[in-house]
């Protein structure tokens, strides 16, 4: 079930890499549209299923707690994403300013950094838990 969970997180973190390639295409697309971020759109769909399976896998796996939770955030911090573009856009849909949407939805970026260090440690341990214990440190008498 380790070797599960591992896969499963690797699998997240190849998803949450591409998401940032795709924004990239997306934005810098030659006439940026919604059609332009419709693939990083529907990935990110994809992310909340995946971020909810690796915590659903971790519990049932016994995994230590803090990866449980680590799991559950990343998924917590994927529906935020559509959270925090809803939100801009109710800001640019509203007839105010445009640059208070914009200021907004910049936060869809940040959160979105958040998401990849927060899968990146998540890996990291679980590679680590696959590995083995390390080695009991010796006593010097």
């Amino acid at each position: 079930m380790r070797r599960a969970f591992a896969g499963l997180a690797a699998l997240l973190m190849l998803a949450v890499v591409a998401q940032f390639f795709l924004a990239a295409s997306g934005a810098f697309d030659t006439a940026p549209t919604d059609e332009a971020f419709q693939p990083h759109r529907a990935l990110g769909g994809g992310v909340v299923l995946i971020a909810v399976l690796v915590t659903v896998v971790a519990a049932v796996a016994r995994m230590p707690g803090r990866l449980v939770g680590m799991s559950g955030l990343v998924a917590g911090l994927a529906v935020v994403q559509f959270v925090i573009r809803a939100i801009a856009a109710a800001f640019d849909g509203s007839g105010g300013s445009a640059t208070a949407g914009e200021l907004v939805f910049g936060l869809h970026a940040v959160n979105g950094l958040a998401i990849l260090a927060v899968t990146g440690r998540i890996v990291r341990q679980a590679r680590q838990l696959l590995s083995g214990p390390a080695a009991p440190a010796r006593q010097v008498p």
